[in-house]
C-alpha cells in the first residue's frame, strides 16, 4: 500500500507540476503543446508510474536507489523549469551566443552544468557499487551510450535547447525495455551496441526533420 501511495503522490506532483507550467508558459505568451496531446501524454506517464509503483509493492517494496532517483528527479525538474539558472541552461544550449550578447555569462552556466554532471556521476557510482556489493573498475562501461540516447529518445533537441527530465525518464525507462529485451533473446553484445547506435540515429534523424518542418 506504501509504494501505491507513493506512487499516487509523485503522479500527482507531476501533475501539478506540468499544469503550473503550462499555465505559466501561456502566460508569457509561449508557444504551448497542444492540450490533447499533453493530455495523452499525462495519462501514459501517469498510468506507466502507478504500474511500476503497483508491481513494486508485489515484489518487495521500494529499493533505496528508487528514492534517491525520485529526489534527484524532482530536484533538477524544479531547477530547470522554475530557477534563472535553468532558464540559462536553455538559453544557452540554444544559442551560446546570443546568450552572451544578452548579457550572460556562459562559462559560469557550462561550469555549473559540468559540476552537476561530476556530481551525478559521483551519486550513480555509488548507487551501482550498493546495489553489487562491490567494486569494480569496468562499472558503468558503456552506460554513456544508454544515457545519450535516452536523452534523445526522451525529447532532447540535437540543437540544443530543448528537453525535459520526465521526458529523459522515459527515454530511459524504454532504453531498459530494449537492453532487457536484448539480453533475453541472448543478442551479441556487439550487436546490441549496433542496435543502441541505430536507435540514437534514429532518434536524431527524427529530431532534424522535425526542426526542418518547424522552420
Amino acid at each position: 500500500l506504501t509504494c501505491v501511495l507513493a506512487g499516487v503522490v509523485l503522479v500527482a506532483v507531476y501533475v501539478v507540476m506540468v499544469i503550473k507550467s503550462r499555465v505559466n508558459a501561456r502566460s508569457k505568451g509561449y508557444e504551448v503543446e497542444p492540450f490533447y496531446s499533453a493530455l495523452v501524454k499525462l495519462v501514459l506517464i501517469s498510468a506507466a508510474v502507478i504500474w511500476f509503483f503497483y508491481k513494486l509493492a508485489q515484489y518487495k517494496g521500494i529499493p533505496s536507489s528508487l528514492i534517491w532517483i525520485g529526489i534527484v528527479l524532482l530536484s533538477y525538474s524544479y531547477i530547470t523549469s522554475n530557477t534563472t539558472m535553468g532558464r540559462y541552461l536553455y538559453a544557452v544550449g540554444g544559442n551560446e551566443k546570443a546568450t552572451n550578447l544578452s548579457g550572460i555569462d556562459s562559462r559560469k552556466v557550462y561550469f555549473f552544468a559540468y559540476t552537476n554532471m561530476g556530481l551525478m556521476a559521483g551519486l550513480g557510482g555509488i548507487l551501482t557499487i550498493a546495489r553489487a556489493t562491490q567494486a569494480q573498475p569496468t562499472f558503468g562501461q558503456g552506460y554513456e551510450m544508454d544515457a545519450i540516447a535516452a536523452c534523445f529518445i526522451g525529447g532532447a533537441s540535437a540543437y540544443g535547447g530543448e528537453g525535459n527530465i520526465f521526458g529523459i525518464v522515459i527515454g530511459a525507462l524504454l532504453m531498459g525495455v530494449i537492453n532487457m529485451g536484448m539480453s533475453i533473446m541472448g543478442t551479441d553484445a556487439n550487436y546490441q551496441k549496433v542496435i543502441k547506435g541505430l536507435v540514437v540515429l534514429g532518434a536524431i534523424i527524427f529530431d532534424v526533420l522535425s526542426n526542418k518542418k518547424k522552420n
